[in-house]
């Protein structure tokens, strides 16, 4: 029976260092059962050996069950399939047209960045180093009337690329750059390669939809120079002139014909006040700088494609290389909201708390909760650049941070909604001795005494605990004894029973966590949905540090987000 037990324990550990931890008993039966088939015939028999192994697997530390298979069975991890295996980028087309490789990462400060930001964060930063190149960023603030910038968001912006550890080479501020687009603008008027429309905007449509020219359109040069004097000297008022692009009028797609380069914003800068009225739209600015900051890839979603063709206008009459560009395909987020004019509306009608509400996909929100940088980079990694959809769902993140705040979280109980569990029959005194990780014995242990009085104790347990004992059923208190229910009304009462956590497993006992009566310090654990769970922790929880992550054991992984009170912001399992 041992040879058997240590021959499932090897595909038990195998399909757990696999699969994030948590062995499966269908993949661990059918693997025992195909490498031994004349066991088979005995297939009913051994499912509760099977299940039991699997049981203890699954209550190892994902640490502890790599460690135990390096030592014992090597040869299978040298068999994992490719691919599972960390991917690498792929390399950077047409690489050699350039003298240095520049990407660049172009946010607008209208909010903080949120789970999807951080695919081009990462794909930039990593080719930049990856080709020995430059990393820029590039905030994107000339839309003080649409998308006004919050002064307060350029900061936040860099706190996020820093945690990502993505800090920028170079950075740059387009509200800065404003005399630089006029100058651009005077040349492409001067050139005829764009002019200045004073065409209600509703006439416009209707030409452009014909594929017909405005009267603005044919217009001399001169005329449209003195019309661009006009705009910036206060002669045409918001709305009622734009300079635009000259394209192809019979183009397909009615979005590329003559689109929108420049137009009159009044509304204040929260950088640079009133000084100009006249501010360029997302295609000219993008396209003037990429050009000026030498960038040599850009990486952007698909829906960015008709971006990319009237771009391309402007760097033709200029006679300038347009960089190299990558498509990457739609990445679909289930990470809570991340459209930051509904993060703004909610936060001004009170229904979030802030950026960092856990119920928004922000990177701030996602920081508070505990999210790992390093999860959130493998993750990045692992989609790369493809051109197709991909799908992020909220398990994909949790496995991957859990991965990465496994080793370093120290354990403690949290004791949710405590209720009362009287124990009886006890002869003495008892101390539990729980590690502070099952891993690390350096980090010492967790030591909680239970003193009877009379042969008596009160422990405190969760209430999803306590409502679910029923008399006469048994259970382990983790660390401490193996109890049996006496009864449930008016009170909850058990007494101890024979054995230790070995024969509470081979029972297949239900383990518990708990705390003594009076020991335990008041928490609150701030849930994703925003609702609130309160209960006690252990004390010795009181010296970690702000901002560090652990595990509720039975509950979940928490960052500790303050220690006096004690609040934690809950991860995941």
């Amino acid at each position: 029976m041992e040879g058997l037990r240590e021959e499932i324990l090897k595909w038990a550990l195998l399909n757990a260092v696999r699969y994030e931890g948590e062995a499966k008993l269908g993949p661990v039966m059918s693997k025992l059962l195909g490498e031994h088939p004349e066991l088979r015939p005995k297939a009913r028999e051994l499912l509760p050996l099977v299940r039991e192994v699997v049981e203890e697997v699954n209550n190892w530390s994902v640490e502890r069950q790599r460690r135990m298979l390096q030592e014992r069975w090597p040869e299978l991890l040298e068999e994992r399939p490719r691919a599972e295996e960390r991917r690498e980028l792929p390399p950077l087309p047409n690489v050699d047209r350039f003298d240095e490789v520049r990407t660049r990462f172009a946010p607008n400060p209208d909010g903080p960045l949120h789970l999807g930001n951080a695919r081009p964060v990462i794909l930039c930063y990593e080719y930049a180093r990856m080709y020995d190149g430059t990393f820029i960023l590039r905030y994107e603030d000339t839309s003080p009337d649409v998308k006004a910038p919050i002064p307060e968001m350029y900061e936040a912006i860099m706190e996020d690329l820093r945690w990502l550890g993505a800090e920028p080479d170079e950075v740059y501020y387009q509200s800065d750059r404003l005399e630089l687009y006029y100058r651009y603008a005077r040349q492409l008027l001067e050139m005829g390669a764009a002019y200045v429309c004073t065409c209600p905007p509703e006439r416009f449509k209707e030409l452009y939809m014909r594929g017909e020219p405005c009267p603005c359109r044919d217009l001399s040069p001169k005329i449209h120079l003195d019309r661009w004097e006009g705009m910036l000297g206060g002669l045409y008022q918001k709305g009622e002139a734009v300079v635009r692009i000259k394209t192809d009028l019979r183009h397909p797609n009615p979005a590329v014909r003559d689109w929108p380069a420049l137009r009159i914003a009044t509304a204040p800068h929260p950088r640079v006040g009133t000084r100009y009225r006249v501010w360029p739209l997302y295609n000219f600015s993008c396209a003037i700088d990429d050009h000026e900051m030498g960038v040599s890839h850009i990486i952007r979603g698909k829906e960015h494609e008709v971006n990319t063709v009237r771009q391309r206008y402007i760097y033709e009459y200029l006679g300038w290389d347009y960089p190299e560009v990558l498509s990457v395909g739609r990445l679909s987020l289930e990470a809570g909201v991340l459209s930051k004019s509904k993060i703004r509306a909610g936060i001004e009608a009170g229904t979030y708390m802030g950026w960092d509400d856990p119920r928004l996909g922000t990177l701030m929100a996602l920081r508070r909760r505990g999210i790992q940088p390093e999860a959130v980079r493998m993750l990045m990694l692992e989609i790369g650049p493809k051109g197709v959809e991909a799908r992020i769902s909220w398990d994909n993140i949790a496995a991957l941070n859990r991965r990465v705040v496994e080793p370093r979280a120290n354990r403690y109980f949290f004791i949710e909604n405590p209720k009362p569990l009287r124990i009886v029959g006890l002869d003495g005194p008892l101390e539990a001795r729980l590690p502070l990780h099952p891993d690390h014995p350096e980090r010492g242990v967790r030591r909680l005494r239970v003193e009877p009085e009379d042969g008596a104790v009160e422990l405190q347990i969760a209430e999803r605990d306590a409502e679910r004992l029923r008399p006469g059923e048994k259970v382990r208190l983790m660390g401490l004894m193996n109890i049996e229910v006496r009864e449930t009304e008016p009170n909850l009462e058990a007494e101890p029973i024979p054995g230790d956590h070995l024969e509470a497993r081979r029972m297949g006992l239900a383990f518990i966590h708990w705390l003594p009566r009076g020991i335990g310090v008041e928490a609150e654990v701030v849930m994703p949905d925003a609702s609130r769970i309160r209960g006690l922790v252990e004390p010795l929880c009181l010296e970690e540090e702000a901002g560090s992550i652990v595990q509720f054991e039975r509950f979940g992984f928490a960052r500790i987000d303050s220690l006096k009170p004690l609040v934690a912001y809950y991860a995941h399992r």
